[in-house]
């Protein structure tokens, strides 16, 4: 058996950091923990058509810093603002420290693996052909700047008796070079037949030098227009 290693778990500290970004120690470690699984779930599970890619928590003293990167950072502000302060009342009454809100717009979500494997699995759960999803999504990437993509469906793909996997890759996807800037993400689409889960793979480049914030700071640079200030 092939012993699978989680790229984003391969490269901490290398050239990429950890979603959540403080310290605690003994019973604060684990009601910390708690927060933050239950601060994620509820972002994506109550913004749905934000397209959320991912949830980055900081925790100086008593501040609690949430950052929201997502492709329509519209749909989380809302009018004037008054969805992004229901939001952070919500989250507020979720954990003891003070919560404060980034948005992060991503600028080309075609090339964040998380929202590409959303992206085939919400196609898949509309019954569209799953070799159509996958080939039009690598398409896309590799259009907009990725230097490679690898996308695996396993599953009762379209609605076959017998679940199979299938993979599509184009351009290099370097899994064993640790300075490649390789961004990895699941996802499942629940379908008639069963769940069908759904893997990708992109390699945005190398990154040189052991720099644990360059991921950030390149998504920052390539993907956004700036963070919107904290509320």
């Amino acid at each position: 058996m092939g012993q699978k290693s989680n790229p984003i778990g391969l490269r901490l500290q290398i050239n990429r950091t950890w979603d959540s970004r403080w310290y605690a120690e003994g019973r604060d470690y684990a009601r910390l923990l708690k927060e933050d699984i239950e601060i994620r779930k509820h972002i994506i599970e109550s913004l749905p058509q934000a397209a959320i890619s991912k949830v980055v928590i900081e925790r100086p003293a008593k501040l609690c810093r949430i950052s929201i990167y997502a492709a329509r950072p519209g749909v989380i502000i809302g009018k004037k603002g008054a969805d992004i302060e229901k939001l952070r009342a919500r989250l507020s009454s979720m954990t003891e420290s003070e919560v404060k809100l980034n948005i992060v717009e991503i600028r080309k979500p075609e090339v964040d693996a998380k929202l590409v494997a959303q992206g085939i699995a919400d196609q898949l759960v509309r019954r569209v052909a799953f070799r159509r999803a996958m080939k039009r999504a690598m398409q896309s990437a590799m259009r907009l700047g990725a230097e490679g993509i690898k996308i695996v469906c396993g599953g009762r793909l379209g609605g076959a008796e017998i679940a199979r996997v299938e993979q599509y890759r184009e351009g290099r996807v370097p899994l064993h070079t640790l300075r490649a800037n390789i961004d990895y993400a699941e996802a499942e689409a629940l379908t008639a037949y069963g769940i069908i889960g759904i893997k990708v793979w992109v390699f945005k480049g190398e990154i040189l030098g052991h720099d644990p914030t360059a991921q950030d700071r390149l998504m920052m640079e390539s993907q956004t227009s700036g963070v919107r200030p904290a509320r």
